[in-house]
């Protein structure tokens, strides 16, 4: 198959030779990043579409869209997380979309099946210990299991969109008995009550409150690129593993867009997606939150070259969203906080 568009200039040159009749796309968008603008006013440029943005949670703007029904003037539904998307279609707010630059750009297990949404940055969800407290650390997501690390282990709560994911992989990939097994073996092994987000993981290995935790990619590289306090004191003393290299792979979740069911503008919303998957707005949509690009040949300038490529697990993500209530079912069960 010949390469799509592979260039952002050529995207652009065809988008603005495209007879587009909207002047605008809506997005609804629980990404909080002012550095988005830039994205949104190369591609206001290249087309002369504006690109009007309503930010607020992902609860804030589901509920939103339910209630606007068919008089949504929303185009795009744009969050950060694989779970938090499935939610948005679960209720019928997104349509399918077939686009031959999309399908080409986003690895297959990166979007839905049937195009209803398409991951846009990746951030992988890795174990973090203390170089000089932990002389064998876990490997593998299983491992975190292992009664080698009890008491040395920092997790955010069950409750946590992150790790609800992180165990809705496990039962896709395990079982429901297998990882409940896990997650049991798993809370036994804290060091503490969780708390905080994943920089309070993080930093809670800095601090020695915990030897080992586990957080996505992007808190601990923004942390030191931002040379964030509690992070960069013990940063150098911070290893970092990509788990299940030689099994399943690493767990990975998304921002992720799709196209609102009620879109008004649905042809416009198609081609801001494609602008979004094209290896410059790739790179930089990433770039800016130190996370990874979905589309393989962008290029990543914001995560440290030191921690090279990574295998990740192939799952397609919809199974993050599909198992999420059985992920929260176990760990109720269980009594994990």
């Amino acid at each position: 198959m010949q390469p799509i568009r592979s260039t952002i200039a050529a995207v652009l040159a065809a988008l603005a030779a495209a007879p587009v009749l909207a002047a605008e796309v809506n997005v609804y968008s629980s990404r909080h990043y002012d550095t988005d603008e830039a994205l949104y006013d190369n591609f206001t440029a290249a087309t002369g579409i504006a690109v009007n943005r309503i930010e607020g949670s992902p609860e804030e703007l589901i509920a939103r869209l339910k209630a606007e029904g068919d008089n949504s003037p929303a185009d795009i539904f744009l969050t950060v997380d694989a779970g938090r998307i499935w939610l948005a279609d679960r209720d019928g707010l997104l349509q399918p979309v077939e686009s031959a630059v999309l399908e080409e750009r986003i690895p297959a297990h990166l979007r839905h099946p049937d195009g209803k949404w398409f991951g846009l940055s990746q951030r992988a969800r890795v174990i973090l210990y203390a170089k000089d407290r932990v002389e064998n650390p876990p490997q593998t997501y299983e491992a975190l299991a292992d009664p080698a690390y009890k008491g040395k282990i920092c997790i955010r709560s069950s409750s946590n969109v992150y790790n609800l994911s992180l165990m809705s992989a496990m039962i896709a990939n395990h079982g429901e008995e297998a990882a409940k097994a896990w997650a049991e073996g798993l809370l036994a092994n804290l060091a503490r009550a969780p708390e905080g987000g994943d920089s309070d993981q993080i930093k809670g290995v800095v601090s020695g409150a915990c030897d080992i935790a586990v957080a996505n990619t992007y808190y601990f590289f923004r942390g030191v690129g931002n040379e964030e306090a509690g992070i960069i004191e013990g940063a150098e003393n911070i290893g970092v593993i990509f788990p299940n290299q030689e099994t399943t792979g690493t767990h990975v979740n998304v921002a992720a867009a799709g196209v609102a069911a009620n879109a008004p503008n649905r042809d416009a919303a198609i081609s801001f997606l494609e602008y979004l998957a094209t290896p410059e707005a790739q790179a930089y949509f990433a770039n800016q939150n130190y996370e990874y690009p979905a589309a393989p040949d962008a290029e990543v300038a914001a995560v440290p070259a030191s921690f090279g490529t990574f295998t990740s697990d192939t799952l397609n993500l919809s199974a993050l969203g599909e198992n999420q209530p059985k992920a929260q079912a176990i760990f109720n069960e269980i009594g994990f906080p």
